[in-house]
C-alpha cells in the first residue's frame, strides 16, 4: 500500500509564502502532484507532473506555485509565493500509478492551509 504523508501547511498572512512537502512510501508514479478543497467549493487541481503531459498547473496558481521534486526522498514539493485569501483551503498530495489495465489513485491525509488578511 502507498503513502503519501504531507506536511508544511499552516497560517500565513496575505502575500507570504508556504512550502508543502509530500513524501511518498514508493517511487514509481506515472503522475504526482497536489490537489485543494475550500469550504464550500469542489475539490480542483493546483499542480501536477505527468510523465506523459510534464507539470501543469491550474491558472489560479500560475506564477505562484511551483511544483518541484527530490527523486532521491520520494518527496514532492508545492512552493506556494504570494499567497491570497483565497488560497485558503486542505491540500492534498496526489499520485497516480499506471500498470498494465491497472489504474490506482493515491491520496494523502490533507494539509491545511490558511491565508489571512
Amino acid at each position: 500500500q502507498v503513502q503519501l504523508v504531507e506536511s508544511g501547511g499552516g497560517s500565513v498572512q496575505a502575500g507570504g509564502s508556504l512550502r508543502l512537502s509530500c513524501a511518498a512510501s514508493a517511487s514509481i508514479f506515472n503522475a504526482m502532484g497536489w490537489y485543494r478543497l475550500a469550504p464550500g467549493k469542489q475539490r480542483e487541481l493546483v499542480a501536477i507532473s505527468s510523465r506523459v503531459d510534464g507539470t501543469r498547473y491550474a491558472d489560479s496558481g500560475k506564477g505562484r506555485f511551483t511544483l518541484s521534486s527530490d527523486n532521491d526522498k520520494n518527496t514532492v514539493y508545492l512552493q506556494m509565493n504570494s499567497l491570497k485569501t483565497e488560497d485558503t483551503a486542505v491540500y492534498y498530495c496526489y499520485a497516480r500509478i499506471v500498470g498494465w489495465g491497472t489504474t490506482e489513485d493515491y491520496w494523502g491525509q490533507g494539509t491545511q492551509v490558511t491565508v489571512y488578511s
